[in-house]
């Protein structure tokens, strides 16, 4: 084998791992991510006191809930919970 010749194979060999690892490696799981269907939606975003909350809307009830996670009593909890209207100011 020449040096050509030996330099495509390598490339390719290299190429064709990086297919593989590509294919078989899963998704990371990301924070910034909304779930929608028909009855729930289910948002994570970041609260004003630090962390992330787990905001789930109920569309059957209309009402919502924001959920953290407490490190101390590793526990979700539940932080508020009200009427969609309430987040928007609607009842004025």
């Amino acid at each position: 084998m020449n040096r050509t010749n030996l330099s495509i194979t390598i490339l390719s060999i290299t190429a064709a791992l990086m297919l593989v690892a590509h294919v078989l490696i899963p998704n990371t799981a990301r924070a910034e991510m909304a779930v929608k269907d028909r009855d729930y939606q289910v948002v994570t975003s970041r609260i004003q006191s630090g962390g992330d909350g787990l905001y789930i809307l109920d569309n059957r009830t209309g009402l919502f809930a924001v959920f953290t996670y407490d490190p101390g009593t590793r526990q979700l909890r539940a932080r508020k919970v009200r009427p969609i209207a309430d987040a928007f100011n609607m009842n004025r």
